[in-house]
């Protein structure tokens, strides 16, 4: 799932922009000094990773994607690598460390945070990811 433009190297994040709680995940998360770019890239924008993503059947609405190092994470597996790569110097970071550090602990505790998404947002009144995008790279 490689896009153009992008280094290997660089750390890519494609997260919901319309969610407030993942917007403040994404301000209050805290990254290693890791020598990468790191690119937060809203999954309801036109960014061309976006419409790659889609085109490939990946369904955005119900996780989170990270590219790094040439690989591409998916929903809990994204978390993981998220809370691996994490500096430890925030409250924060380190409970997020603690939840997600543990592959397994991720794959079960995913869903849950996916499925508190889904009622904010509906609470909200926003749409979900799927119904915001019009398929043509745009809202």
């Amino acid at each position: 799932m490689s896009t153009t433009n992008a280094r290997a190297s660089d750390l890519r994040i494609v997260y919901d922009g319309d969610c407030p709680l993942c917007r403040s995940f994404m301000l209050y998360y805290r990254l290693r000094d890791l020598g990468v770019r790191t690119q937060l890239i809203d999954a309801r924008s036109d960014d061309p990773l976006v419409a790659t993503l889609k085109r490939q059947g990946v369904d955005l609405d119900h996780g989170m994607v990270v590219e790094f190092e040439g690989r591409t994470y998916y929903g809990a597996n994204a978390m993981h690598l998220l809370a691996l790569l994490g500096s430890g110097d925030t409250v924060f970071n380190r409970a997020n460390r603690f939840l997600f550090r543990h592959r397994s602990l991720a794959h079960f505790l995913y869903p849950a945070l996916v499925r508190g998404r889904h009622l904010l947002l509906f609470l909200l009144g926003r749409p979900p990811i799927d119904r915001a995008w019009d398929g043509e790279g745009g809202r």
